[in-house]
């Protein structure tokens, strides 16, 4: 039987979303384990509307962040496979058949799967979950078969095996990427993981530019300190975000250079000013327009594809800048440790 567990800290109405989904499941061998991490807002009394309806056990505890939360969850549970679901996603009808069905017909020690975007998020959140799951942004790494990455399972969609789990204990208390860092542990134990293609749920991710800025950024440097625990994870697409960011201030450079050359009817490095404006600021524009084309085409909306072109940027940038901070402090100047250890547990569900 699968047991889902589900970190929440000040996010009743997704729980509600959540749980209502679960509800609707065509196989209900299941049950459910909400944690409620320090929250302001509790989700208690959502909870306890689905106590008929679903094997529901809820448990307060004091803010440690959502690893230490499943951790929680997990030494409360019953079932032989453990779900990790984050708050703000919502299943399809077919999920939990889609689950039993992979794990016969393809047998594994811990799964993973994909997400889309539901018809009813708001065109911000399309755009961010086209930025986090396409090929012209991540390469496709959060589901995609043709990744240019081996696929490892994340925590907004996690499936373990009870045995697994108490193996490896579960997630460590790491400020940022304590999913990635479980998944590269798997790996190394020698564990089985697979994709289930089938296994995929809607994500709502972040609600604005800004607080997915921090998200992603917190990711590159996430990606550092997993680099130091695991080393030889680093692969070449985990550094095209940062080497995307330095072309784009190269390029932003070349634009400003000859904006002031015209300005000031000088050329600036023997260089016709306008000659410099075309060469920093066509590539930017062609890739904005692959960007927006392509998201325009998988959402059927213009909006949500001119909305990508930021959130790609902000992506790639945002994790580029994490990433190259990270290594300069963590690689060069040797300082930063403190990314390893909780200082600010709630920044984790901004």
């Amino acid at each position: 039987m699968l047991t889902f567990i589900v970190p929440v800290y000040n996010r009743p109405d997704e729980v509600d979303e959540l749980l209502q989904s679960l509800c609707e499941q065509t196989l209900r061998e299941f049950d459910v384990i909400v944690v409620e991490d320090g929250s302001d807002v509790s989700c208690r009394q959502v909870c306890s509307r689905y106590g008929q309806r679903l094997r529901l056990a809820y448990y307060a505890k004091e803010n440690a962040g959502p690893g230490m939360a499943r951790n929680y969850g997990a030494e409360r549970a019953s079932g032989d496979w453990f779900v990790v679901l984050d708050s703000d996603v919502v299943l399809p009808p077919h999920y939990v058949e889609s689950v039993v069905r992979s794990l016969h017909e393809m047998p594994c020690d811990a799964f993973g799967g994909p997400d889309r975007a539901h018809e009813s998020f708001t065109p911000v959140q399309k755009a961010i979950s086209y930025a986090m799951t396409s090929f012209f942004t991540t390469g496709g790494i959060r589901g995609s078969r043709r990744g240019l990455d081996r696929f490892y399972p994340r925590s907004f969609n996690m499936g373990v095996s009870r045995q697994l789990w108490q193996q490896l204990g579960g997630f460590r208390p790491m400020r940022f990427g304590e999913d990635i860092d479980f998944s590269l542990r798997m790996v190394e134990a020698g564990a089985r993981t697979r994709l289930y293609p089938d296994a995929w749920v809607w994500h709502k991710r972040r609600t604005d530019l800004g607080k997915f800025y921090r998200q992603v950024r917190n990711s590159g440097i996430a990606r550092i300190n997993l680099h130091i625990l695991h080393p030889g994870s680093t692969k070449l697409v985990h550094l095209l975000p940062a080497a995307f960011t330095v072309g784009c201030v190269l390029l932003a450079a070349i634009v400003l250079m000859g904006a002031l050359g015209l300005a000031c009817h000088a050329t600036p490095l023997g260089i016709a000013p306008c000659t410099l404006i075309a060469a920093g600021g066509l590539p930017l524009v062609a890739y904005s327009v692959l960007i927006c084309a392509d998201s325009t085409l998988r959402a059927r909306s213009l909006r949500v594809g001119l909305l990508s072109v930021p959130a790609a940027f902000i992506q790639l940038t945002g994790y580029g800048s994490g990433f190259i901070h990270a290594a300069w402090q963590r690689l060069v100047l040797r300082r930063g440790g403190e990314h390893f250890a909780f200082t600010d547990n709630r920044t984790f569900y901004a």
